[in-house]
């Protein structure tokens, strides 16, 4: 079980606290605005701790992929959002290193107990994923203590997660202590029965994060894109469907795995099919062993669901990462809708959503107060369960 340091263990008050907070909200590509701030939200429980406590709060984080600086990609729109919020005051900053930086938190945005600073897109400095030590060296020269509540950076070894790391005490924010315990329990210790439901477009990703799984679950249960390499390997028709075939033989030794460890993996037995890769394209449900020549399999079908649900019945641990069809097309997000439902509705069980598209089906559906918990990471979530070691985390100060 992974134990660090949280912000509980630290005396605060009066203290420049630098924050690392995942602020990667997506945005309305012709407005800019915030289409789902609850990566925002999330960072609420830690802000408020460190308000209450005293602390001068200056946060950081990445929006978005910019090469070099992009004002599309600014995060002074998720301050006016933070704020709002918050109910609190928020001052963006111009840049997250420099002398008016430095000028900006050692005054109004460090001064005062209860003050807030947010900085500038780190990104828009080639040095923060980098890990650049000056950079981070800069950066940890804001504040005398850091905090990191972005797990879903945990799993890159950047200045604003681990560089920093080596100039101030670390620990863990709420957000962060949440993430670690609810993952911990599905990795090391978790109850049973344990299903693991894999979606998402490819195998390829996760081949790792299912062998790990192999030799903690009871029941594997795959669908969305990467089931159609499993049943191409098992020898149906996948028409055009998408498959990686150099990952065939990947998932016959899989299969192969769970059998022998005695494992139950479902496959999908029926699919929604369609003519074309639209929204808009003629489909149908057909059995596996019909999918029509030159059609693609875009979502798995009510008796798929159907099984998937029996199978879960009665299961104490359920982690779910990757939608069960192309979920962002509105006649194709009916399994993952479906199942993010059965879920939902298990009771005395710990159900864990793994982030990312995930997380996203969850949200659209007002479902997240029904889960026992709904990770902010996709990467990070898929590297924990794969038993590797997050930098991020590790670089923070043991428990």
């Amino acid at each position: 079980m992974v134990s660090k340091k949280t912000v509980r263990d630290l005396d605060l008050s009066g203290k420049r606290v630098l924050v690392r907070v995942d602020f990667n909200v997506p945005l309305d590509k012709e407005t800019g605005a915030i289409l789902d701030d609850s990566r925002i939200r999330a960072a609420l429980p830690t802000l408020d701790y460190l308000l209450t406590q005293g602390a001068k709060v200056i946060l950081c984080s990445h929006l978005g992929r910019p090469r070099g600086r992009d004002p599309k990609l600014s995060l002074k729109p998720v301050g006016q959002r933070l704020a709002q919020l918050l109910g609190h005051p928020v001052e963006t900053a111009d840049d997250c290193v420099g002398a008016a930086v430095q000028r900006a938190a050692s005054a109004s945005g460090g001064r005062t107990p209860g003050a807030v600073l947010l900085l500038e897109n780190l990104r828009f400095h080639a040095e923060e994923e980098a890990n650049d030590a000056e950079f981070a060296k800069a950066l940890a020269s804001l504040a005398e203590v850091y905090v990191n509540d972005a797990f879903g950076t945990a799993h890159r070894a950047h200045a604003s997660t681990v560089g920093v790391t080596h100039y101030l005490p670390a620990v863990a924010g709420l957000l962060m202590k949440k993430e670690i315990d609810y993952l911990s329990r599905a990795v090391v210790d978790p109850e049973r029965p344990y299903a693991a439901v894999m979606g998402g477009a490819k195998i390829s990703g996760k081949l790792g994060v299912l062998e790990h799984l192999l030799q903690k679950v009871d029941k594997l249960l795959i669908g969305g894109g990467m089931a159609n390499t499993f049943l191409k390997a098992e020898g149906f028709n996948v028409g055009e469907s998408l498959v990686e075939d150099d990952c065939l033989e990947q998932a016959r030794q899989a299969m192969a795995r769970a059998d022998g460890r005695g494992v139950r993996l479902l496959l999908p037995t029926d699919v929604i099919v369609a003519e074309r890769f639209a929204a808009d394209s003629p489909a149908r449900r057909v059995s596996v062993r019909d999918v029509p020549d030159g059609w693609r399999i875009m979502d798995v079908g009510e008796t798929t669901i159907d099984v998937f649900a029996r199978a879960l019945q009665g299961c104490r641990t359920v982690v779910w990462n990757g939608p069960m069809g192309v979920a962002e097309m509105a006649p194709f997000a009916h399994g993952s809708h479906r199942l993010a439902a059965v879920i939902a509705s298990l009771e005395d069980a710990v159900t864990i959503i793994g982030g990312g598209e995930t997380a996203a089906v969850v949200g659209q559906l007002g479902l997240e107060s029904r889960f026992s918990h709904v990770s902010t990471g996709g990467g990070a979530v898929l590297e924990f369960l794969e038993g590797k070691e997050l930098p991020g985390v590790a670089a923070l100060l043991d428990a």
